[in-house]
């Protein structure tokens, strides 16, 4: 995330909060809707619908071990949370992002004071990343939340998206990584699971397959567009008759990438302040696979950073996200 995206984010999430729940479709848990879930151990969450109350469950009910890898860390809710789990003898850590490269910023350093002062385990994430811009959260290493939001207490203004996995092969490969992460240990390739993790650095060949895998449709989510590849792939999709659709929350940086798009075919709808942020990182293929993920598409956050997402088959839950997306496509700018 470049600065400038952080303070509109900020700026324009003060503006549209009390518009969040307007009109917010309620999200539907996984008690309620088994099929999303119980065959595929999968769960989406949807911003700003979810809040954090379902993180907040997760991180009370841990019982051995909570890991926790952040890109920015501001709800004292959740850091009273992990403190709390602290105190009652789980085994809490907590890996910040610490700046870009080896240059310290003080994003996190309210936060690394509280926890590391109140019985958690804290550490910066390792410089040699660019940044840390992973959000995940490993429950008792049985469940891990892949998120696409910062705990920051942001939820009523942004829109963004999270999806719970309990499969025993993904939240084992995201403990082995947060395990060489925590420890500076710089492993060459992160483990993907059952095949569906998707981790930066070197995540740019897997986002361009998806593109180019698409006969049909393209719905893309995105905080940046700053990645000329990706930008070049959706501009060829929409001339080979792909019906290309982005959203995002408008900023002068991506203008120019704005009517390059839209010149070759594809739909832009943009965000100024309405209803919420665009914060979610989500591109379906064909209305049938989706990836959700904490990459934007930008060279640092494909190529350089820490980052993590997941790609989805299942039916009910690439249809879910489709239906929020063609929600957000009709409630945005032209």
């Amino acid at each position: 995330m470049t600065f400038s995206s952080r303070w509109a984010r900020t700026a324009l999430a003060v503006l549209g909060a009390a518009a969040a729940v307007v009109g917010a479709r309620a999200v539907v848990l996984a008690t309620a809707a088994g099929a999303r879930s119980s065959a595929a151990g999968l769960t989406v969450l949807a911003e700003p619908q979810a809040g954090s109350s379902p993180f907040l469950r997760l991180i009370d009910g841990a019982h051995t071990s909570i890991d926790l890898t952040m890109y920015e860390l501001f709800d004292r809710s959740v850091e009273q949370a992990l403190v709390g789990a602290a105190h009652r003898g789980v085994n809490v850590r907590v890996l910040l992002n610490g700046g870009y490269y080896s240059r310290h910023e003080t994003t996190n350093a309210a936060a690394y004071r509280y926890l590391s002062s109140h019985g958690v385990h804290v550490r910066y994430s390792p410089t040699y990343f660019a940044l840390t811009h992973q959000k995940t959260l490993t429950i008792d290493g049985r469940q891990s939340a892949i998120m696409t939001l910062n705990f920051d207490g942001l939820y009523p203004s942004t829109r963004d998206y999270a999806v719970l996995d309990q499969r025993p092969a993904d939240v084992g490969a995201i403990v082995t990584t947060f395990n060489a992460d925590y420890a500076g240990h710089r492993e060459p390739t992160a483990p993907t699971g059952t095949g569906d993790l998707v981790w930066s650095p070197r995540a740019a060949a897997t986002v361009l397959e998806l593109i180019a895998a698409a006969t049909r449709s393209i719905d893309l989510e995105s905080e940046e567009m700053a990645y000329a590849p990706a930008t070049a792939a959706l501009c060829g999709a929409a001339r080979h008759g792909v019906q290309v659709r982005v959203v995002m929350t408008y900023a002068t940086e991506w203008r120019d990438d704005f009517s390059h798009l839209q010149g070759c075919g594809v739909s832009v709808r943009l965000y100024h302040g309405q209803r919420y942020y665009i914060h979610a990182k989500l591109l379906i293929v064909d209305g049938r696979r989706a990836l959700v993920s904490s990459q934007n598409l930008s060279t640092g956050s494909l190529q350089y950073n820490r980052e993590l997402g997941i790609t989805l088959d299942e039916r009910a839950l690439v249809n879910q996200l489709e239906a929020d997306f063609a929600a957000d496509y009709r409630g945005a700018a032209t």
